[in-house]
């Protein structure tokens, strides 16, 4: 189980996410917060589509860092920020439905690193189906208080 050094690591994650533009151009939401763990959603629409109608490839991407991001984030003392060295991400189905959901967990935790992977999956009628899968890896920034992607 992993635990986080931030008593208010909850109200940090949530208010470093209402400060970001993209997330709010996205259309998108935080749903879960816990330790080492964030979800993040989104709701498919026109304006986050490419030509197909499918949710943009970079639309997904940015769900999933941030998720990874943010599950990073939890584990860290106050006042810590985290910055995305790199990820890869693995798209392995058209990005449609009733909305996405990035899970971002984290694999290690490390002092100056952290390895993350974040499962983005689309919801239609309870169902579930993965559309993509990232791995990231994240590098803790002092005297940064959240995600500065």
């Amino acid at each position: 189980m992993l635990t986080a050094k931030d008593p208010a690591f909850r109200t940090r994650i949530q208010a470093s996410f209402d400060r970001q533009g993209l997330m709010k151009t996205l259309g998108a939401s935080i749903l879960h917060i816990e330790p080492g763990a964030v979800e993040i959603a989104l709701a498919p629409t026109p304006a986050v589509s490419q030509q197909h109608g499918f949710v943009h490839a970079g639309a997904v991407a940015a769900i999933a860092d941030s998720a990874a991001g943010y599950a990073a984030l939890s584990l860290m003392a106050p006042g810590a920020g985290v910055l995305t060295t790199e990820f890869k991400i693995n798209l392995v189905a058209p990005a449609a439905g009733e909305r996405l959901v990035a899970r971002g967990r984290v694999i290690k935790a490390g002092r100056t690193l952290t390895l993350a992977q974040t499962e983005v999956v689309s919801e239609t009628a309870g169902e579930e189906k993965l559309v993509a899968l990232l791995t990231a890896t994240m590098m803790t920034i002092e005297g940064r208080d959240g995600v500065a992607d």
